[in-house]
């Protein structure tokens, strides 16, 4: 019973760490703050894989890793944006609006991965926990970036999330029963190394953010083939016409 748990156990740390982040972030630390966001980010891909390992996949939990994702990774990510970057505008309406964006999108799109079946080996739409590793790991580089770059990036990285561009999926990668012993080792390893190098936030930024990339590359490559086919058609049926 105790073991059937220990993906909830994942899925409550995430959240924990997601409220962490805020606090932190607020009280003036926000790369410390970027960093429990990214170590929520390893608990969330280690809750599913644990999950299945188990064989302890349930509605309840499915729901409650939607709903710490979308502290996590919608609310905590804005917040960290929207204090070092955004809080002091002249309009602060406008802040406000993009900084409630981004949460809002997150939550569209968890809300429409939990009812609509996904393409095999896919995720449609940029996945909250890339996009909210992206946006919090951005905001430390706030003073080599203007504003208005920030908001437009906060705001595209909004529409990639309830967009339908593809994006691979990488839980075909599981975890067996015999290696379940590692997970809190990686857990604990992964928290010493964000305590003693607070600096390695902004090197994740790299890896998350060409995973962002990556989809729409993938995406106007799907559009040039599919583009390249029709033309095709029209030219077999313009010479089956003469």
């Amino acid at each position: 019973m105790i073991a059937k748990s220990l993906p909830s156990v994942f899925t409550v740390g995430n959240l924990f760490l997601g409220i962490i982040s805020i606090i932190l972030v607020f009280n003036g630390n926000p790369e410390m703050a970027a960093i429990m966001v990214i170590v929520a980010m390893l608990l969330d891909g280690l809750d599913g894989r644990v999950a299945r390992a188990l064989n302890a996949q349930s509605e309840f939990g499915k729901e409650l890793d939607s709903l710490s994702d979308v502290i996590s990774f919608g609310v905590a990510p804005a917040f960290i944006m929207y204090v070092v970057s955004f809080q002091d505008l002249q309009y602060a309406a406008v802040s406000w609006i993009v900084t409630a964006i981004f949460p809002i999108c997150g939550a569209l799109r968890l809300a429409r991965f939990n009812v609509i079946a996904g393409v095999p080996g896919y995720f449609v739409g940029l996945p909250i926990p890339a996009a909210g590793g992206v946006l919090c790991t951005l905001a430390l580089f706030h003073k080599d970036i203007p504003t208005w770059g920030l908001m437009l990036s906060t705001i595209a990285l909004s529409y990639l999330m309830v967009s339908n561009i593809r994006y691979p999926n990488f839980k075909k990668f599981g975890l067996s029963k015999k290696a379940l012993w590692i997970t809190p080792i990686v857990v604990i390893v992964a928290v010493a190394l964000a305590i003693m190098f607070p600096g390695l936030s902004k090197l994740i930024f790299v890896p998350l953010v060409i995973y962002a990339l990556w989809g729409l590359k993938k995406n106007v490559n799907l559009m040039a083939r599919f583009a390249t086919r029709r033309q095709r058609r029209d030219r077999s049926s313009q010479r089956k016409t003469l």
